[in-house]
C-alpha cells in the first residue's frame, strides 16, 4: 500500500491483526495518532490518510465517497499479509462498509470484522449533510458544535481555512451518497455508539445489523459522537477480545 495513505507503527513481531482505521468527516488519520500506545502488541493501528489532510494537504480531497472507496479497494485489497479489521467512525463508519462490500465485488480477501462506531444505519438519512453548501462560518459553527476540534485549533484561522476545505468535500460526498442494497456481508459486526450521541442517535444504529450474516453486537459508551476519545483504550480491548474469541471459535469448528 501506498505509503501516504496510512499512518502507522512497524509491524512487531506478535502483530497478529492489522486494524485499518478510518477517519470522521474532516479528520485525518491523527485521529487515531494515541491508539498505539494504547494497543496491544498484537495489534498494528493503521491510521488511514485521506487526500487533503495531514501529510496529504498538497493533494484533492475526494468529493465523492465511491471514488474514494474505490481507490482504498486499489490499496488495501492486494496487501494482507495477515488478518485485518476495519474499525470506521462515523463517516469513517461508512467508509468502511461499503470499502467491505466492495472488496468483496472484487473476490478479493475480506476483513475478519468489521468495527462501526458513531454511524447511523446504512440507507437512513445523513445528518448534516447539506452543510458542503453553507458558508465558511456555518462550518466552522459545526465544527465547534460537534466538539471534536480543540479550541486552540478553532481559534487559528489559516489552519481552520483548511478544515473547511475539507470538512466541505466530505460532506459533499456524505450529501451525494446513494446506499445500494445489496446482499448482507458475510463478515461479523460490532457496532459502537455513545449513548448522548445527537448525530447518530443508538436507535439509529440497530439497522446494521440486517447488513451481516455472520452475526452483530452492539456496546454504548458514555458520550456524545465524540465518546471514542475518552474510550479509546476500552473499544481497543473490545476488538481485540472479539476478533481472539472468533478465532478460537474457527479453530475448534475446525
Amino acid at each position: 500500500m501506498n505509503r501516504r495513505w496510512l499512518f502507522t507503527q512497524q509491524a512487531g513481531p506478535l502483530v497478529r491483526l492489522r486494524l485499518f482505521c478510518f477517519p470522521f468527516a474532516g479528520g485525518s488519520a491523527t485521529a487515531y495518532h494515541r491508539w498505539p500506545r494504547l494497543a496491544s502488541p498484537r495489534l498494528q493501528i493503521c491510521g488511514v490518510e485521506y487526500p487533503g489532510r495531514g501529510a496529504r494537504m498538497d493533494e484533492e480531497p475526494f468529493m465523492s465517497l465511491p471514488g474514494l472507496v474505490r481507490h482504498l479497494a486499489d490499496q488495501i485489497g492486494p496487501m494482507p499479509d495477515r488478518p485485518f479489521a476495519f474499525f470506521g467512525h462515523s463517516m469513517g463508519g461508512l467508509v468502511a462498509f461499503e470499502l467491505a462490500r466492495t472488496l468483496r465485488d472484487r473476490g478479493w480477501p475480506a476483513p475478519v470484522h468489521l468495527f462501526i462506531s458513531a454511524a447511523a444505519e446504512p440507507g437512513r438519512p445523513l445528518h448534516r449533510t447539506a452543510l458542503y453548501r453553507a458558508s465558511d462560518e456555518e462550518v466552522l459553527d459545526e465544527l465547534r458544535e460537534l466538539g471534536g476540534t480543540p479550541p486552540e485549533l478553532l481559534a487559528d484561522r489559516e489552519l481552520m481555512s483548511m478544515a473547511v476545505r475539507v470538512l466541505r468535500a466530505d460532506y459533499t460526498a456524505l450529501g451525494t451518497y446513494e446506499f445500494r442494497p445489496a446482499a448482507p456481508l458475510a463478515v461479523p459486526m460490532t457496532v459502537f455508539g455513545g449513548r448522548a450521541d445527537p448525530i447518530a442517535a443508538p436507535a439509529e444504529l440497530r439497522g446494521w445489523q440486517t447488513q451481516t450474516v455472520a452475526g452483530c453486537h452492539f456496546q454504548l459508551f458514555p458520550g456524545d459522537h465524540f465518546y471514542l476519545h475518552a474510550a479509546a483504550a476500552e473499544i481497543l480491548r473490545t476488538v481485540e477480545d472479539t476478533v481472539d474469541h472468533q478465532r478460537k471459535v474457527a479453530a475448534a469448528a475446525g
